[in-house]
């Protein structure tokens, strides 16, 4: 188990170059000292998680930050594969994406995500939003370490 306040490993899933940068700075302006890895699609990250090709020495990240609309594969196909798979189905994966479309929502949650978060178009708001998540999280809750090869 995480021990809470502990830094954590983080999956970050977006293709956006500019809320990538967002989400970095956030990290930063709160002092937050979890180490965030990003994937730029779906491909990608489901290559992190299956430690293949480039990502074969990846870490099993504690928490996943899924976008939606992402090339290759999008992340709903990402968590549906996720959930689905009894090594990754216990890491946490909040979705964090622009769409506040009512059926991303519910289909998310019946995919198995763990939190729906839209995000904030203005820094200010999505810095503390990425503020919460981690504290939530991080601070909060109680996470699954994971230790296997």
């Amino acid at each position: 188990m995480t021990v809470p306040g502990r830094p954590i490993d983080i999956l970050l899933v977006e293709d956006d170059p500019g809320d990538e940068l967002m989400t970095r700075e956030a990290f930063e302006d709160n002092k937050i000292g979890n180490t965030l890895h990003v994937v730029r699609d779906g491909e990608e990250a489901l290559d992190f998680l299956y430690r293949q090709g480039a990502y074969a020495e990846a870490p099993r990240p504690d928490l996943i930050l899924l976008d939606l609309n992402l090339p290759k594969y999008d992340g709903r196909q990402v968590l549906e594969k996720v959930k689905a798979d009894p090594g990754l189905g216990h890491i946490p994966v909040v979705v964090l994406t622009t769409s506040a479309a009512e059926e991303d929502i519910l289909r998310s949650y019946r995919l198995h995500a763990n939190a729906y978060v839209t995000k904030p178009v203005d820094l200010d708001q999505f810095v503390a939003a990425i503020k919460q998540i981690d504290e939530f999280f991080v601070q909060v809750v109680r996470l699954p370490r994971w230790h296997s090869s």
